[in-house]
């Protein structure tokens, strides 16, 4: 029973870190990420004191000299510009804010389970996000339930209920849609990667059951899961050996699973869409580009095409070309996409500095996770599709990867089995 509080507990601090959110009866400027990175602050001093060594994983130092070279083009480029938006002139702080808290989830895990590693790490993410997954079924089906979650949880519910959409506990539109494609793709190395995980028929169909409910649910509350779905659909195809053109032995059995949960949810969903006006709305909306497809012919969604049309917002001299303009917040170019709205607010050197970070993390840590390496290029390959649509980041996830620890390959538990009473 303590093994079973400690996972929830734990679990409850991951989606606290994945799925920012506020609390209405605290000050609205404070979030659950603000208060992770405190705690994880702290702890990292006491065990600073303790241990008599300050323990900074190597690798983040070259980081920090990235991240801290971007806030500075950001400062200029705003001073420069006469502007007063220092939207990502202080991304340090971000940064330092997402390493603080990712230390506190590693050393809870650590703490917890002896370790932590991808599995474990993978295996908190999964279920945290097949929770947000069902809550947002929940919240918007159950008055009651909405009530309580609106009445104490800040998280932008005014401008969601406006628009329809389904949201969890701090998960919603684009962000929510970019944290559930990341755990797809690590969803699918860890089934691919982890002997431990192909030789046990409950996790695998435990993991690709989740893998869908999360790329199908996950849909209904951001599109932008859809990335994350085909990346980690491109993982499973790769790993067959299909592109070598042989099918492996070793992998016979996993997809041998993954074809029956396919099976089981493809039937699901069509009765589902079949059946219920509620489902058959939300699936047309998740999937409004297969729909079309399918219908007229023609690959497109609503978003899509007002992207196509008007949000290709480029500088129109040089100068803003080199080190921009020096607004980025309140939609100041009317676009939503990565690359015009960092390149418009610090210019090539500003964005092509922000774009390094992530490079030199994934090269990095590729080296230290060999397992993984591959890993680590379909993450470039996330950022650099999230950025067509949407201004965000994926430091998050590196910020946890900095902190877990290489270890030998062969170690690898079930998750409660070896967690510590």
């Amino acid at each position: 029973m303590l093994r079973i509080i400690g996972v929830i507990i734990v679990g409850v601090m991951v989606s606290g870190y994945f799925f920012t959110f506020g609390l209405s009866f605290i000050p609205a400027s404070i979030n659950s990420k603000m208060v992770l990175a405190v705690m994880g602050a702290l702890l990292y001093v006491f065990h600073s004191i303790r241990n008599r060594q300050v323990v900074l994983p190597k690798e983040l130092i070259p980081a920090t000299g990235i991240v801290a070279l971007f806030s500075v083009i950001c400062f200029f480029t705003a001073d420069y510009n006469g502007t007063v938006d220092y939207s990502y002139a202080d991304y340090i702080v971000s940064f330092a804010t997402w390493l603080a808290g990712g230390y506190v989830i590693v050393s809870a895990i650590k703490s917890l389970h002896g370790r932590a590693n991808f599995k474990i790490l993978t295996a908190y993410l999964t279920a945290v996000c097949v929770f947000q997954c069902a809550a947002a079924l929940i919240i918007d089906n159950n008055e009651a339930v909405k009530t309580l979650v609106d009445s104490y949880i800040l998280q932008g519910q005014v401008f969601l209920n406006e628009i329809g959409r389904l949201y969890g506990i701090g998960a919603s539109l684009d962000p929510a849609g970019v944290r559930f494609s990341i755990v797809m793709i690590l969803i699918a190395f860890v089934v691919t990667k982890e002997d431990s995980v192909k030789s046990n028929k409950t996790q695998i169909t435990l993991y690709f059951l989740a893998f869908f409910i999360i790329g199908i649910i996950g849909n209904m509350i951001s599109r932008t899961t859809s990335t994350g779905m085909l990346l980690g659909l491109g993982v499973f195809l790769l790993s067959t050996g299909i592109n070598q053109l042989i099918i492996r032995s070793d992998v016979k059995k996993v997809y041998a699973i993954l074809a029956l949960v396919l099976i089981f949810i493809a039937l699901t969903v069509n009765i589902l869409y079949q059946s219920s006006p509620y489902f058959y709305d939300l699936l047309r909306f998740a999937f409004e580009g297969f729909f079309n497809w399918m219908e007229t012919g023609v690959w497109r969604t609503d978003s899509t095409d007002k992207l196509n049309a008007v949000m290709w917002v480029w500088p129109t001299d040089i100068k803003t070309w080199i080190i921009g303009s020096g607004l980025f917040e309140n939609w100041a170019f009317g676009t939503d996409i990565g690359y015009c709205r960092f390149i418009l607010y610090c210019g090539l050197i500003g964005f092509g500095t922000f774009a390094l970070l992530f490079i030199y993390s994934a090269v990095i840590l590729a080296r230290k996770f060999q397992k993984y390496r591959l890993m680590f290029l379909f993450l470039i390959l996330l950022s650099g599709i999230i950025w067509l649509k949407v201004a965000t980041d994926l430091f998050l996830i590196y910020a946890l990867f900095y902190w877990l620890e290489r270890e030998p390959e062969t170690i690898d538990e079930p998750l409660l089995q070896n967690a510590h009473t």
